[in-house]
């Protein structure tokens, strides 16, 4: 399967012109003995290119790595995205005039980093579907110990070997599916905030992600029930959905309340130092928690209370000395204090509306053990008796405007 990319560019109907980096995308078996070919269809076959792998990808891919002019293979042990690492290897770079990564979600962010630091393209080659940023052009990298999601480059062109994805563990395969449910939560979010803010949203985008979305609960349906994993849906779902972040150059659509656990899992702060989960296996378990607590509160009605900023009292508290700074500087003007509280409270029936729009607790919690995910705290390694923090908490990490955030300007009753 071949995805157009130019249908989703220009004048739209929410008064943007979006823009593509991304010219093509192939989900194909067998993709990578084309690659060339592929390469050329996007003007990029004569450029000096330079393939970042890391070293277990370069030992599993044998026999289907791609032409290369340099290529650099980092240690996979310990790999993670942090601007001090990405800025080291690119000391290596012999005068690319093009970056090819090959791999999973985090040897992409060795490609987008210094293609745009660069200025010049990135390919993509995943090896995986285990999340939606194979075609963002979101950085998700961690800065002065801070996990920051910032524009950087997306790939000009994907390249899907459904060969090489076929072979992904199960754990992996999950972690995927995951990511894309958790649309149920981030989508939610997006809509109530241009409620209650009037906060920009694109309906061609916002489809674009429920599309997606509807392909990983189809394919999701399906491996519960038989225990089949269709890579082709599931990779083109991610593909679609990372689009979504780059039609809009940030990533409001794909990400909201559920995916601030993954960002908390790697931070780390006090309390939380034996949190481990890959990003989905988090980004499921915020999914989760999002959905009881959206559900809770929709039986609910609330009262608007002042807006108060976050104390460093409270930061401190809950973040510890090494991590204060940075949540206080990412909330000193904050999404909160800009519109009435009572906007909320207004809106309350349409935010009831979308919220009974997400699977009920019960579903939810059914496919997932169905599909054998993770998606209770202690499932990734946190004390079951920190779950009614944990979404307050996170939510105090990205100064976006979530229910979950909007929930320190409301009262509801005990």
């Amino acid at each position: 399967m071949i995805l157009d990319c130019s249908k989703y560019v220009g004048p739209c109907k929410c008064g943007r012109t979006h823009t593509l980096e991304t010219e093509k995308v192939v989900v194909e078996y067998g993709a990578t003995a084309n690659f060339e070919q592929y390469m050329a269809d996007v003007g990029l076959a004569d450029k000096r290119r330079v393939v970042v792998y890391d070293s277990n990808i370069y030992e599993l891919t044998q026999g289907k790595h791609v032409k290369a002019d340099q290529e650099i293979v980092l240690p996979a042990q310990g790999l993670r995205s942090e601007d001090i690492i990405i800025e080291k290897m690119m000391e290596d770079l012999d005068n690319p005039e093009v970056i090819v990564a090959y791999g999973a979600g985090t040897i992409m962010d060795f490609g987008r980093y210094p293609a745009y630091k660069l200025g010049i393209p990135f390919v993509a080659i995943p090896t995986l579907a285990s999340s939606d940023g194979f075609t963002a052009n979101i950085c998700s990298v961690i800065i002065d110990g801070q996990k920051k999601s910032i524009p950087m480059k997306a790939p000009t062109l994907v390249v899907a070997d459904l060969d090489i994805i076929k072979g992904a563990p199960k754990r992996l395969v999950v972690s995927g599916v995951n990511d894309i449910l958790s649309k149920y939560i981030s989508l939610t979010d997006w809509r109530i905030a241009n409620l209650v803010d009037d906060e920009y949203f694109c309906p061609m985008v916002a489809d674009l992600a429920e599309h997606a979305l509807g392909i990983m609960r189809t394919a999701a349906d399906k491996m519960a029930e038989t225990g089949e994993v269709d890579c082709e849906a599931m990779t083109m779902a991610q593909m679609e959905s990372g689009l979504t972040m780059a039609l809009l150059n940030h990533s409001r659509a794909a990400s909201g309340a559920e995916h601030l656990m993954a960002h908390l899992v790697e931070m780390q702060p006090p309390r939380f130092e034996g949190a481990e989960g890959i990003h989905g296996e988090c980004v499921g378990v915020g999914t989760f928690l999002c959905c009881q607590e959206y559900h809770k509160l929709a039986t609910m009605t609330p009262e608007a209370v002042p807006f108060e900023p976050l104390s460093e009292e409270w930061v401190r508290e809950k973040f510890g000395d090494r991590l204060a700074p940075g949540i206080m500087k990412e909330n000193e003007d904050d999404v909160l204090g800009t519109f009435d509280p009572q906007n909320i409270v207004d809106h309350w029936p349409e935010i009831v509306d979308l919220i009974n729009q997400i699977p009920s607790v019960e579903e939810l919690e059914g496919l997932y053990k169905a599909i054998g995910s993770k998606y209770l705290p202690e499932h990734i390694g946190i004390d079951p008796a920190l779950r009614d923090e944990m979404l307050p908490i996170s939510a105090a990490i990205r100064n976006r405007l979530t229910l979950v955030r909007m929930m320190r300007v409301l009262k509801f009753p005990e």
